[in-house]
């Protein structure tokens, strides 16, 4: 980690969560050399660090929380993590959308947010299995809606079985979506990485999220940075699947130039963020 004592909180946070995982562990002072910030300031990242859940504190430092690989959060607590980094990845895929084209979106907080920049996006169909991305466009076009855009977009919701994500699974959802095609795949992910490729701790959403890697032309993931190196129980599609992953600038260089080896696209959201490969 390179000294810097201008790095903003979230950017000297994520490098603060790499190291921990990393390592399995750092030390307060080691953390202040490194980043040449007060021992106070440190404090205070690792007090925000352990109020999201990705660090445990211990005296004089800090471990990684591990989660079992089968544990899903509910969408209201993951909502609250990272909203910085998924409004700038939302804007980033937002801009992909063409008007009048066929896409999807998968459930999770990130194509939630998604949903929202998309409203603007005119003569769109959307295919999602989410109830929360679903009632976004729907309360869009309600009339006399606050900010109403009527038509902005034509939504098909799968049906099936519904996930602490408030997503929607199972045989109807993916009986559903085998039989559409769309251009772009926006897909939310619990974990990504080299070993793992795509994963969720959600069997039956691993199966649905295949049907809908299969059914798109192209697919276009939305993770933000603490996603990278995360695992899941059950994996779904590997990395060369995925024609661009949409990340923030929060990513640390190791995990970038990680992610760039191995990825065919990439694009860094929000920051000096650029983009590699196709």
């Amino acid at each position: 980690m390179s000294e810097n004592q201008n790095l903003l909180a979230e950017q000297r946070r994520a490098l603060i969560l790499d190291e921990v995982r990393r390592r399995g562990g750092v030390r307060v002072n080691e953390l202040t050399r490194k980043l040449n910030v007060s021992d106070m300031t440190v404090r205070r990242d690792l007090d925000a660090l352990a109020r999201q859940g990705v660090i445990e504190k211990v005296h004089g430092g800090a471990v990684p929380v591990v989660e079992a690989s089968t544990h899903e959060p509910g969408f209201e607590a993951k909502s609250a993590l990272e909203l910085t980094a998924k409004e700038d990845i939302a804007r980033a895929a937002a801009a992909m959308a063409v008007p009048g084209s066929a896409i999807a979106l998968s459930g999770g907080t990130t194509t939630y947010a998604l949903a929202q920049h998309l409203l603007d996006v005119p003569d769109l169909t959307v295919v999602t299995n989410s109830v929360r991305v679903a009632d976004v466009f729907h309360a869009a076009q309600r009339p006399g809606a606050p900010g109403g855009r009527p038509g902005a977009a034509t939504v098909v919701l799968t049906g099936g079985v519904r996930t602490p994500s408030d997503s929607l699974v199972g045989p109807v959802a993916d009986r559903t979506i085998a039989m559409l095609h769309f251009d772009v795949l926006f897909l939310g992910v619990h974990g990504i990485s080299v070993e793992g490729g795509l994963s969720t701790p959600n069997l039956a959403e691993a199966e649905t999220n295949r049907r809908f890697v299969r059914s798109a032309r192209r697919v276009v993931v939305v993770a933000d940075h603490t996603k990278w190196g995360t695992v899941g129980l059950s994996s779904f599609a590997t990395l060369d699947q995925v024609s661009t992953l949409i990340t923030d600038a929060g990513l640390p260089a190791g995990a970038r130039a990680e992610m760039e080896e191995h990825l065919p696209g990439l694009l860094v959201a929000g920051g000096s963020g650029g983009h590699a490969g196709g």
